[in-house]
């Protein structure tokens, strides 16, 4: 990585403290560089209790992503210690499960402000430096989700639609100083963070709820995308390594298929006719002749 910066890089982390963003932070804490791994004040313990130990060029800073004051404090010790940052790599992000219907304001506020308005805020906040200096990278976590809709997963898709439109566009906008924007987008990963996934007042009754309309959605997605994760053959470190590898490339890509089905969603969405890749989709949806009637169960014959 030190190779296409002019002097030791400083880099960024957000959401270092679990999952995906955990494995960045091995993966980036071994490399010749100096790495600021920030999460909410509450979960920076869980850097050092995952063997990670706070350096000259490893620091821990607590950053809850919605709080602007926080997201320029950063931003602000960073140059003021190490002169700027180099490699921004937004990876925080959450994750509701809730169809259309059972949207509500306050949820699509907090996925949009985590999701999407800090990853951008925070890349407002480090463009200055690295025009300066005409280099850097930008590295925005998406997932297949922001390339391809799920069922009950609407206002996840929403965000990661949104960021990788905004993503797309600073593509073009900052490469004219040498800075280079890449989305990493894995799919499937293994590990349990579906279960971390939050639910709207109404999604989650309607969860719970066996006569709800809805009630079948949510209980075959879940077992799908669960099934999913627990067989994938994609680790959280295994895309670790994809990241650092496209932060060594001269030139990364703008989107980075970063897990085998990754790779397979995004061929089928290039070389089919939309329709006729909707319907495939449409039709191996889980238990799909159950939805839609009462009590989850298709009519008898």
């Amino acid at each position: 990585m030190h190779g296409q910066f002019s002097r030791l890089p400083v880099v960024l982390l957000t959401g270092a403290s679990t999952g995906l963003g955990l494995a960045t932070a091995h993966a980036l804490a071994s490399q010749a560089c100096r790495v600021a791994l920030t999460a909410r004040a509450e979960s920076l313990p869980r850097l050092a209790a995952a063997g990670l130990r706070e350096s000259d060029r490893l620091l821990f800073r607590p950053l809850d992503v919605v709080e602007r004051r926080q997201r320029e404090t950063v931003v602000s010790e960073l140059t003021d210690r190490w002169g700027g940052i180099d490699v921004l790599i937004n990876n925080a992000g959450i994750a509701y499960r809730a169809v259309v219907e059972h949207w509500d304001p306050n949820a699509w506020r907090n996925i949009m402000e985590v999701d999407v308005v800090a990853a951008l805020d925070l890349t407002r906040l480090v463009l200055p430096g690295m025009r300066t200096r005409r280099s850097g990278r930008i590295l925005n976590v998406s997932s297949v989700g922001g390339m391809m809709a799920m069922p009950t997963m609407s206002l996840y898709s929403a965000a990661k639609f949104a960021l990788e439109g905004a993503t797309e566009s600073l593509w073009y906008e900052v490469r004219p100083w040498g800075i280079w924007v890449s989305l990493i987008e894995p799919g499937f990963i293994r590990s349990d963070s579906f279960r971390n996934t939050r639910f709207t007042q109404r999604s989650f009754s309607a969860a719970m709820d066996g006569d709800d309309p809805y009630h079948a959605h949510y209980l075959h997605m879940a077992q799908f995308i669960e099934r999913m994760m627990e067989r994938a053959v994609a680790t959280p470190e295994r895309v670790a390594r994809r990241i650092l590898r496209t932060l060594r490339q001269r030139r990364p890509p703008l989107r980075v298929y970063a897990t085998p089905d990754a790779h397979l969603f995004a061929l089928l969405r290039r070389l089919l006719p939309r329709g006729l890749y909707h319907g495939i989709l449409y039709r191996a949806l889980p238990h799909i002749s159950a939805w839609g009637h009462e009590n989850g169960k298709p009519p008898l014959a």
